[in-house]
């Protein structure tokens, strides 16, 4: 069994270092970088790694049970488990969230909708990477 790979991880003054751990698992399972039942690494593995405190690490992997992403037992490991309605409602999550603040950005800016369209059509076409 794999472990979560947290090497492409990076801490930004975006949000709370625990959403950011909470949207880099979604972002996983979405990309299927991460896979159900995965095994996540120790809350006190993980802290040291990010250098960040261990109850940030808690209050993330709570998130994740709570939303049901992750499964732990006290004194056990912890474990990513989500179903295929799931991944569905995050991919639309994330999906919405990323556009509404390319939306903001834009208003703010003063770009108008048909610009909008125009660049989104373009970047649409473009070759991913």
């Amino acid at each position: 069994m794999s472990v979560v790979s947290f090497d492409r991880f990076s801490i930004t003054g975006e949000s709370p270092i625990y959403l950011q751990i909470l949207r880099y698992v979604q972002r996983g399972i979405v990309a299927g970088t991460i896979a159900d039942g995965e095994e996540l690494p120790s809350r006190r593995v993980l802290s040291a790694l990010l250098g960040v405190n261990p109850n940030t690490v808690q209050k993330a992997y709570r998130l994740l049970e709570e939303e049901g992403l992750a499964v732990s037992h006290p004194g056990a490991k912890s474990y990513v488990s989500f179903t295929t309605e799931q991944l569905s409602a995050i991919r639309i999550q994330l999906t919405e969230d990323s556009a509404r603040r390319a939306v903001e950005s834009m208003r703010e800016m003063g770009v108008s909708l048909e610009e909008a369209e125009a660049l989104l059509r373009r970047l649409w076409k473009e070759e991913a990477p």
